[in-house]
């Protein structure tokens, strides 16, 4: 928007700044949405801080995004990775196992397992959340001391790029432990309001997105009930 004041700042200079930024070829719908939340944001601390009189930000600023099934690893891909060598197999066992973060996975220490839950203070809403444990899950942190993951918060490229090439999987992402974590825990019958909460989700409108279950988990349900209603 160049050099204005905040106070010369309205809701079709807002607007402007929208389809700038949606012409650019350079950047995706997605961080269109986050620069704009950005700035929404912003006008909105000026206005309580009384740097202006109003927010300008106009509603429905930000671009309705298309929404996409969750980026998970298939059965057969999470075979594949759960037996890779030590330390890569025992994290992805253990991030398949409890859905936290990266950054939560880095932080977790052995010490904060209490009777089968582990504690995780360190998060992103800044609430204390209990992340129930498997039993085979236990057995395995039980056999550790100090840190669990052997890994630095900025080292997640890294160990994605080594997942990969010890897998020969053409894609991984840390992220999509969590995003397999929660859907696995859905199709198991685990309930939503569960996930919501070990998941640390402030609304359940975040974790709804895991009930849209794939395609292959439905087709695989019909399949049982036709089988069941045929005998």
């Amino acid at each position: 928007m160049g050099y204005m004041l905040l106070c010369k700042v309205t809701r079709e200079d807002l607007r402007a700044y929208r389809l700038w930024l949606e012409r650019k070829r350079t950047i995706s719908l997605q961080t269109v949405a986050h620069i704009l939340s950005d700035a929404r944001c912003f006008f909105r601390w000026c206005e309580d801080s009384g740097f202006i009189d109003a927010c300008p930000v106009p509603r429905k600023l930000l671009p309705r995004i298309q929404e996409r099934p969750p980026d998970r690893l298939t059965e057969e891909e999470v075979a594949k990775v759960v037996t890779l060598p030590e330390p890569y197999g025992f994290v992805i066992r253990f991030a398949l196992g409890t859905g936290l973060r990266w950054s939560e996975l880095c932080r977790a220490q052995a010490s904060q397992i209490e009777n089968g839950v582990l504690v995780v203070s360190q998060t992103k809403t800044g609430k204390v959340r209990r992340v129930p444990l498997s039993p085979e899950l236990q057995r395995e942190c039980s056999l550790r001391v100090g840190k669990l993951v052997p890994f630095a918060e900025s080292s997640q490229g890294g160990f994605a790029r080594m997942v990969k090439r010890l897998s020969e999987l053409g894609r991984f992402h840390a992220h999509q432990m969590r995003h397999t974590f929660a859907c696995r825990w859905l199709e198991r019958g685990g309930s939503l309001a569960a996930l919501q909460q070990i998941l640390g989700h402030s609304t359940v409108v975040t974790t709804q997105r895991y009930a849209r279950l794939s395609d292959g988990y439905v087709q695989s349900e019909a399949e049982r009930l036709y089988s069941r209603s045929a005998g």
